[in-house]
C-alpha cells in the first residue's frame, strides 16, 4: 500500500517564522547591548553615555529605563567630575604628580568621566625632537618606544605619526604621509595634516604639502590628524572624522612660552574608556596651548619617562613597532 505524501511547512509560514525568529534575536541582542551600555559593570561610562544623549531621542527613551528618576536628575544636572567632586564610589586615589627629578619635565595625572591619562610638560622646548625609524628605506621593522629612548639617551617620549598597518599587524617600517628630518623631505609630499617642529623649536600643526612645510621652516615632521589648534584657533570641525569615538589618544601641543605638552590617554580598559577629539581639545585649552595636533592613537598610544611606562598601554606588549616618536632629550644628550 502506498504511503501518503508527507506535508512540509508551507513556504509562507516558514518565511514568517524566519522573520519572527530574526526579529526576536535582534531584539534580544539589542536588549543585551543597551543593558551592558547603560546598566553594566562600568557605571562611570554608563552615566557619561546617558549624559551625552539628547533628551527625548529614541536612544534616550531606551536608556532612561535603566536609571531611576533620581539618578536621571543627578546625571543630567551634576557638574563634570573633577579632582574636587569625584564621587566616593569611584574609590580612586590619583598618584602624586612626578616632578621630573628637577629636569624641567613634569608628569601630571589627568582624568575625566570617561578617561584618565598623563600630560608630560616639558619646559625647555629645545629638548623636544622627532626621531624616525633608523631602518627606514631598508624595509626593516621599526623599533619600539623603549628602543628609541635607549638609542637617543632620551628622558622619555611618546609615539608619533601613523604608518601602514594592514590587518593591525604592521611592523612600523613604512610611515604614512609626510616625513621630514634634518630639514629634508624624507617621504610624502601631497597635503596632509602634520605635526612639525621648526629650527627655533616651534610646534607646527596644520595641513600642508611637504614643500610648504619646509618653506615654513619645519625641520622635523610626521603625519597624522586631525589638527586641533593652530595659532590659538580651534581648527577641528566636529563631524568630519568617523574615528571620533572614545579611544586611547596620543597628542602634542605647545604653549605660547614654548612649553611642550605631550599627552597620552588610556582607553579600551575598565577604568579608562578613552577620549573623543573634543575631550583632547578641552585638555589642551586648559593647558593654554596655542598649537595642538593629534598623533597615532589606539594600540599605538604609549608614554615612557625615566625608563618606565607612565601608564597602561593597550597593547599587551607595551609599545608597538613605531615609525616615528616624539622624544625629550636626557641630561646627557
Amino acid at each position: 500500500m502506498a504511503q501518503g505524501k508527507k506535508k512540509g511547512i508551507p513556504a509562507g509560514l516558514y518565511a514568517l517564522m524566519c522573520i519572527v525568529t530574526a526579529a526576536a534575536s535582534g531584539c534580544l541582542a539589542g536588549h543585551f547591548y543597551f543593558q551592558e551600555k547603560y546598566a553594566g559593570d562600568h557605571r562611570l561610562y554608563s552615566e557619561q553615555a546617558f549624559r551625552s544623549l539628547k533628551e527625548g531621542s529614541p536612544e534616550y527613551r531606551i536608556a532612561e529605563r535603566y536609571f531611576t528618576e533620581e539618578e536621571i536628575r543627578r546625571i543630567r544636572t551634576e557638574a563634570p567630575v573633577t579632582a574636587e567632586n569625584r564621587p566616593a564610589w569611584l574609590d580612586y586615589s590619583p598618584e602624586e604628580d612626578r616632578d621630573g627629578n628637577g629636569d624641567g619635565i613634569i608628569i601630571e595625572h589627568i582624568y575625566a568621566p570617561t578617561y584618565e591619562g598623563y600630560m608630560m610638560v616639558v619646559e625647555d622646548p629645545s629638548k623636544v625632537f622627532i626621531a624616525i625609524n633608523p631602518r627606514l628605506g631598508s624595509g626593516g621593522a621599526a623599533p619600539e618606544l623603549e628602543d628609541y629612548v635607549e638609542l637617543h639617551h632620551a628622558a622619555g617620549g611618546i609615539n608619533g605619526g601613523g604608518f601602514e598597518d594592514a590587518g593591525g599587524t604592521g611592523d612600523g617600517s613604512i610611515p604614512a604621509g609626510i616625513v621630514i628630518m634634518d630639514g629634508k623631505l624624507v617621504s610624502g609630499g601631497a597635503p596632509q595634516p602634520i605635526v612639525g617642529i621648526t629650527a627655533d623649536h616651534k610646534l607646527v600643526t596644520t595641513t600642508c604639502s611637504g614643500e610648504e612645510a619646509l618653506a615654513m621652516g619645519v625641520v622635523e615632521a610626521v603625519t597624522f590628524g586631525p589638527t586641533f589648534i593652530t595659532d590659538g584657533r580651534i581648527t577641528y570641525v566636529p563631524g568630519t572624522d568617523n574615528l571620533n569615538m572614545l579611544n586611547p589618544r596620543t597628542a602634542i601641543g605647545q604653549k605660547a612660552d614654548g612649553t611642550f605638552l605631550l599627552l597620552v590617554i588610556d582607553g579600551r580598559g575598565p577604568s579608562s574608556f578613552g577620549a573623543k577629539y573634543e575631550d583632547v581639545i578641552a585638555i589642551f585649552q586648559e593647558y593654554e596651548a596655542v598649537n595642538a595636533g593629534n598623533l597615532d592613537g589606539g594600540n599605538s598610544s604609549v608614554m615612557i619617562y625615566d625608563d618606565e611606562y607612565v601608564h597602561y598601554p593597550v597593547s599587551m606588549y607595551n609599545s608597538r613597532n613605531l615609525p616615528s616618536v616624539i622624544l625629550v632629550k636626557g641630561e646627557d644628550e
